[in-house]
This record gives C-alpha cells, structure tokens and sequence, in this order.
C-alpha cells in the first residue's frame, strides 16, 4: 500500500490550512507495517514537523504535489483536494479527508465518481457504540478553543462588549449559550464553566440534556432546545456557541436575522456548524482571525478549520485516531478493511466510483438518488 500525504493549500487567501494528515510518529507505524508513504515537501511544516523527521520515520520526501496524488494508492489528508489539485487525483485511487460532501461542489463529487475513486470521509466514521473516532477529536479540540476565542472577540478593540468572560469582583461573568449538547458544546461548556463564565446548554434531545446535567454536575443550566427557548436565551447572551451538527444534513437555520436584532450589541456568536452550512441565517466563512459584524450588532466567527489555529495538537490527535484504521487498510486491503469496520464502511461515501447507499441514507445528498452498498461491489 502506498500512501501519500500533500501539502494543505489553503481552504480560501485568508484562512490557511496548518495541520498536516500523517505526523512522523504514526507513518513509522505504518511503514513497519509495511506501508511506502510519500510526503510533499514542507507538509508538516505548519505543525512542527521537518522533512527529516518524517525521512527518519522511513517515509520518502517527493517535492511535487502531482507526484505525491499520482505515486499513491491512498491520500491521507485533513481538508478535501481544493480545485487546483483535482487534476491530480489518481484514478481507482482512495482519498480520506473531512470532505463534507453535503456541502461539496456538484463537479467535485462528478470527477471523484468519474475517476472511480474511494471517498472516506473522517466526519462520518462512526463505530457500533455512536462514537465517531475521527470527528470528534476535532469537536474537542474546537470546543477547548471556544473560551480563548470568545474572550479574544469580546475585546473592545474588536467592536465585542468589552467583558471578561469570568467577570470581576462586583461585576457579573459573562452569559455563554451554546447550542447542541454534542461533544464540542460538552467540551466547549467544560472550558467555559473553568473560566468561570455563566453556560447554559441547549439541546432537542431530553436524554443528552440529563447525562449533561450530570456531567457537569449541576454547572450548567440545562434547557430544552425550542424555538421559543432559543430567541430567549440568544437575546441575553454574551457570546453563543452553535455546535450543532445533524449527520448527513445541512445544519439548520437557528438563529435568523430579526433575532441577533434583538440581541446584545457587541455580542459574540461563534458558528461551528460553518463547514454543514452554519447555523446562522446570514452564515458566512470568516479566516482565523476575522469576526464581521451582522445586523449592525452581533460579531459574527465562523472559521471551518478551528483546530488548525493549534495545528500541532491537532495533527498529533487525528493521526493517532486514523492509525488503527489506516493500519487495518495497510495489512488487510482496502476492501476488506472496509468490511471488517464499521467505522471504515461508514465513512465510506464513494466505492470505487459507485455512491454507497449508506452515504446516501445518511447524508441526503441532493445530487444522487441511486447507490451501491459496499457488500454489493465486487
């Protein structure tokens, strides 16, 4: 198996990529297991890692992008091919990356049916107990961030409303909502709770908003996510976390314009549901350090790549969470790898050019009504 790891180009000019989809630790696990894995050039360049880390790892340096897609089996990367890297892509290759194909160009997903290539998406991966291995260390690292960011968009330098999330002795800690109890609104609550601002969670499911209450021991107020709960709670809010995220669905609009006109001036909603749509009716990707203010009050973030702002932590964590997977892949072959995991079959949105009927019955996809199973290919 011959495995490649680009360079990440940039998602737009203004928000760049910085982690890199193989770090030298787990590519020495992969080439004893008898794996040869290409890496560009630089690609670990923004996370720490030199070329000759990753030689020492046994992996070989090529200085071309096309030559790293056209000398490998499997691309191994954290943001889908941008277009100026489609033409490179390899024919009855495999490509995993968070590719989000809910949101994905029509002609993008055209030329990956057209090239007969796998599609593996990480977001997707999902074992028998719910847990998605790969997503998840994303939404953890995202919702850790959430305090650092908010405090930072709060600044009266930057339009916020110039509070400290925690407060001050005499003066109230700021009020935190986060929508969706998932594991970036839970992490994202923790981090909050520990800077000692006030957090209140909202969720549609009952169940989650108990274990949450548990959890949390109490530190939280704990509240059913429903339209009338949502425009109450976003009006007195200080900085809103939308951490909402529907398999295979674009994120709903729960936050429309007539309410962020009835809601603090200087306020902060920070949008993590950017990369299925958004959250926000006026929804829009901002770069890593720009918040836009909207209806002439509410700061507005929606950066899609959050854990690249620490791209060392976050290139250590996917790798170690993809190695199992990948290794499975190395020893056993892409097919049968497939097979014997379900987090694998899963995330498999494309076989071999074919749209697998569980991306399909998962994802909703508007272009494709007709697909294969993976059991079904031959």
């Amino acid at each position: 198996m011959r495995i490649g790891v680009p360079k990440e180009l940039p998602i737009n000019k203004a928000t760049p990529e910085s982690r890199v989809g193989l770090t030298p630790s787990c590519i020495d696990e992969l080439v004893q297991s008898g794996a040869e894995v290409f890496v560009e050039h630089l690609a670990g360049m923004g996370s720490g890692f030199d070329d000759e880390e990753f030689r020492k790892a046994g992996a070989k340096i090529v200085y071309s992008k096309e030559e790293v897609y056209r000398r490998s089996d499997l691309i191994v990367k954290i943001q889908p091919p941008r277009p100026e890297e489609w033409s490179f892509v390899k024919e009855f290759s495999t490509v995993m990356a968070f590719h989000h194909l809910i949101t994905a160009p029509r002609e993008y997903i055209d030329l990956l049916v057209s090239l007969k290539t796998t599609v593996i998406s990480y977001e997707n991966m999902e074992e028998r107990d719910g847990i998605r291995p790969v997503h998840r260390i994303s939404s953890e690292i995202a919702g850790k961030m959430s305090p650092q960011l908010a405090g930072k968009f709060l600044e009266t330098t930057l339009g916020g409303r110039g509070i400290l999330l925690g407060g001050v002795i005499g003066t109230p800690p700021a009020d935190v909502v986060i929508i969706g109890g998932g594991t970036l609104g839970y992490y994202a609550a923790r981090a909050f709770i520990g800077v000692g601002a006030r957090v209140h969670i909202l969720d549609i499911n009952p169940r989650r908003l108990e274990e949450l209450d548990m959890i949390l021991d109490g530190k939280a107020s704990i509240v059913l996510a429903t339209s009338d709960n949502v425009r109450k709670y976003v009006s007195f809010a200080d900085v809103v976390v939308c951490a909402v995220y529907v398999r295979g669905q674009r994120a709903p609009i729960l936050i429309t314009r007539d309410m962020m006109r009835g809601m603090k001036r200087g306020a902060v909603i920070m949008d993590f549901s950017i990369n299925q749509g958004g959250c926000v009716e006026s929804a829009r990707i901002t770069s890593a350090d720009e918040v836009v203010k909207l209806e002439d009050r509410v700061l507005y973030f929606a950066q899609p790549n959050v854990p690249s702002l620490v791209a060392r932590s976050s290139s250590l964590a996917l790798s170690n969470a993809l190695l199992p997977y990948l290794k499975l892949i190395v020893e056993n072959g892409l097919e049968d790898a497939i097979k014997d995991s379900e987090a694998l079959r899963k995330g498999t949105c494309i076989f071999k050019g074919k749209v697998t009927a569980d991306f399909l019955a998962s994802m909703h996809h508007p272009y494709y009504e007709i697909g294969t199973l993976i059991g079904e290919v031959e």
